[in-house]
């Protein structure tokens, strides 16, 4: 540094230096605060599961592994038995994989006619995939027992009761709503992708499958995720068609030890309810690189 630019240079005042780290610490601060409840309760759910007794409902008293003998024995509350955790666990994998293979593969299919055929009504079907996906799911409880159990007297196929049969309610929900998030997707290939596969000989069918699935990979992943998630944590609609011990899902097991408040458990309630959680952080884990690449209706950082 010269003369002149030694001059020319003013150093921060104590305040401005202040101001600036100020600056800083607030969005931190804020989110902490705002992030403190979420905290304390994920707090309290591994405390509870590790001891026996718990102060002032984070300070562990006696620990114990007791809380997790669920893992290694059946459950048994008084005498009540419940269904083993490995095949609520077993169960719930198949719910949620099934709602993300459904929901993928109709969604990739309808985003694709979304943004590349020009047909009647097309606007008006996705200003509706809004609207409708505004209206609360429970509303529909009784008209979807009604269609499934219509299907069932005139397909003799068991759709309640069947976790096959609320997979399929449970993925033609999210459908919509992933159509419209791929089709942003859709809108960001050019055309001239698709153009240069159609004059190699290809048709509609493998120009979708063989040129454009592939530069689709965030917006598939993204979807999958989400629909994967919706799968693992649904409880409403298990619960209203779901009749059988056999077919229970791990959020159903939950609700079942809950029972009467008066006799919960509460430490094994804790240690199901991270067991229940476990496996979505280990998949977030996973996918959070394919998904921070996601923005919704478009290709972020992607090729």
């Amino acid at each position: 540094m010269n003369r002149r630019e030694e001059r020319r240079y003013v150093a921060p005042t104590a305040f401005a230096r202040w101001r600036r780290r100020l600056a800083r610490t607030v969005p931190y601060l804020f989110l902490s605060l705002s992030c403190l409840p979420i905290l304390s309760m994920y707090l309290w759910l591994f405390m509870s599961s590790l001891s026996s007794k718990v102060l002032f409902g984070f300070i562990p008293a006696e620990f114990t592994s007791r809380n997790w003998r669920f893992l290694w024995e059946p459950i048994q509350m008084g005498v009540t038995a419940h269904m083993s955790i490995w095949r609520a666990t077993w169960n719930t994998l198949v719910f949620a994989f099934s709602v993300m293979l459904l929901v993928v593969l109709v969604a990739t299919l309808a985003g694709f006619a979304l943004a590349r055929m020009q047909f009647k009504g097309r606007e008006s079907i996705m200003r509706l995939i809004i609207v409708l996906h505004a209206f609360p799911g429970i509303t529909l409880l009784i008209a979807i027992f009604y269609v499934l159990y219509f299907l069932t007297k005139a397909t003799h196929i068991k759709f309640l009761d069947s976790l096959w049969g609320v997979a399929l309610v449970k993925a033609s929900l999210e459908i919509p709503w992933s159509a419209w998030i791929i089709k942003g997707f859709f809108d960001n290939i050019p055309w001239e992708v698709e153009w240069s596969a159609y004059i190699d000989g290809c048709n509609r069918f493998q120009a979708w499958y063989k040129v454009i699935l592939p530069q689709l990979k965030p917006g598939i992943a993204a979807i999958s995720i989400f629909s994967f998630l919706a799968g693992w944590g649904e409880f409403i609609y298990l619960y209203t068609f779901i009749f059988s011990e056999q077919n229970q899902t791990l959020s159903l097991l939950i609700k079942a030890l809950i029972g009467e408040f008066r006799f919960t458990d509460y430490g094994l309630l804790a240690a199901v309810s991270l067991f229940y959680i476990f496996p979505v952080l280990v998949f977030f884990i996973f996918t959070q690189k394919g998904l921070m690449r996601v923005t919704v209706g478009g290709i972020k950082g992607g090729r």
